[in-house]
């Protein structure tokens, strides 16, 4: 945990480092502003991470709009990051080319000012575009088949609902708007592949987000797996969180569902880093798993595939990825994952990566949908 927070401040720093920088200097020619702009900069970059610190000691209404504040500053960041990256990279092959033309060679310090005023144009729109984008919870439908064996069932109506993140920016208005759309499927289960939470249980509960959760409808009921948010946020309290909302917590274990198919779910991967404890192997969880019947598998985080085609599971559930949730973050999770989003088969398992219908940081998205996966199965 120690060096994944420790690579993290400073990735995040030395990229905040830089774009402070260049904002800096495009004020050159205007001095007056730059106290407005280092205070805003800095209120900006640290609002998130110093809302997190003080979860708990600080008043509500502070926390949420340090929590909106420092989320959106992700966005923002990340495509002024990139914007910058691009204009230096035309900098440097002009001072190599020499093909400015002299308009503005003439005007350097006007040119500095508009194009700061331009990529804080561009960006927001971008990120207002991708803020509608997550409000819109679409149902993605898919029909796949699997060998019966000796389940009572023909078939099975279910839905998968990954990387809900609730929280002040995924809060309980939003939660109403998908469980309501989520029994409008008339489910038979829902599986929860992991990050349902991404706030201290006590927060949540404090600001009564996740009741709707209990709401739920689904004849054999809601299975839920841990994620790294889960582990994030305290495991024991976020559990306990999300079995008093109705949800079953399956930890690194399996069970029998309604006499049909069995039910498998491990532990996130991060349980070694946040916990320090070892999750169990797959074979370990299903060492005592009746294989007569077909076996359905909660993984939050998609990584070795090969694992569940090796141990002869049916069917994989995954989230953890949002498919980069912001383009052109798509491109790094391709690169990662065998799956970034979407169905894959492999052999007689199949595999569906979903790419969350909550966000993580800020509640944008482009390049994926905020979405509800609804799985016809077929059992032959």
């Amino acid at each position: 945990m120690v060096v994944f927070f420790t690579i993290f401040f400073t990735v995040y720093a030395a990229i905040n480092y830089y774009i402070f920088i260049r904002g800096w200097q495009a004020l050159s020619s205007l001095p007056h502003l730059k106290p407005f702009y280092a205070v805003i900069f800095v209120i900006a970059a640290t609002s998130y991470i110093i809302a997190k610190f003080l979860d708990g000691k600080i008043p509500h209404l502070v926390y949420d709009a340090m929590i909106w504040i420092g989320s959106f500053w992700f966005a923002f960041m990340l495509y002024f990051f990139l914007s910058i990256i691009l204009i230096d990279l035309i900098r440097l092959l002009n001072w190599k080319l020499d093909f400015f033309p002299q308009i503005i060679n003439n005007n350097y310090e006007n040119v500095k000012r508009y194009l700061l005023a331009f990529v804080m144009l561009i960006s927001s729109v971008i990120i207002f575009i991708g803020y509608l984008n997550t409000r819109k919870i679409s149902v993605k439908s898919l029909s796949l088949e699997i060998t019966r064996k000796q389940s009572a069932l023909t078939e099975l109506n279910a839905v998968v609902l990954s990387d809900l993140h609730l929280s002040t920016i995924n809060g309980e208005k939003l939660l109403s708007q998908i469980v309501a759309k989520l029994n409008e499927l008339k489910t038979d289960v829902v599986f929860i592949p992991g990050d349902i939470v991404d706030d201290r249980a006590e927060t949540l509960k404090s600001e009564g987000i996740g009741v709707s959760l209990s709401k739920i409808k689904s004849k054999y009921g809601v299975f839920a797996s841990t994620g790294n948010h889960e582990y994030i946020n305290g495991i024991n309290g976020t559990s306990k969180f999300i079995t008093e909302n109705g949800i079953t917590l399956i930890r690194d274990s399996s069970l029998l569902i309604a006499d049909s198919f069995i039910l498998a779910a491990r532990d996130d991967a991060s349980k070694n880093s946040f916990a320090k404890q070892r999750r169990k192997s797959l074979e370990e969880i299903i060492s005592n798993a009746n294989q007569n019947y077909p076996i359905i598998l909660l993984d939050h985080t998609p990584f070795r595939l090969e694992e569940a085609e090796i141990n002869g599971i049916s069917l994989q559930l995954s989230g953890h990825t949002h498919h980069g949730q912001m383009f052109p973050l798509n491109f790094i999770t391709k690169l990662i994952y065998e799956v970034s989003w979407g169905y894959k088969k492999k052999d007689n398992t199949h595999y569906y990566v979903s790419c969350g219908v909550g966000t993580w940081g800020p509640p944008v998205r482009l390049g994926s949908e905020s979405e509800i996966v609804n799985i016809k199965i077929k059992l032959r």
